[in-house]
């Protein structure tokens, strides 16, 4: 099943009211207790706005799927740099085939080259 990654979720595992505190945290990689505290901030210094944000966002938004749960971390920070800086992520891709697309070529160079001892030592194996 192909789920969209770098949808925002609520986290119900993590979450204290709805999640969405922790699907905040989630989304952006943040530690969900300093999100919660904002939120508390927000609420008292904001004159109580963010409650009717947060309880919108609670209804509208979906749970996150179960799936999405057991990734393994490498694919969780992988997405979560996709979701925050995804021009970040395509530059860094792509030097990550740059730079495998290089050491193939070496290596083909290297095995394709008039190497003697590297020809005899294939020879003694025959």
């Amino acid at each position: 099943m192909n789920l969209p990654r770098t949808k925002f979720y609520l986290d119900k595992r993590n979450r204290r009211l709805f999640g969405v505190c922790a699907g905040i945290a989630d989304y952006f990689g943040w530690d969900p207790m300093w999100v919660r505290v904002g939120m508390v901030a927000g609420t008292v210094l904001g004159g109580g706005f963010l409650p009717v944000v947060y309880l919108a966002v609670a209804w509208l938004a979906q749970a996150k799927p179960l799936a999405l749960y057991n990734e393994s971390e490498e694919d969780r920070r992988f997405w979560r740099n996709v979701r925050v800086s995804p021009q970040r992520t395509v530059r860094d891709v792509n030097a990550s085939f740059r730079d495998s697309d290089r050491r193939l070529r070496d290596i083909e160079a290297y095995m394709t080259s008039s190497n003697r001892q590297l020809a005899n030592e294939i020879d003694s194996l025959r």
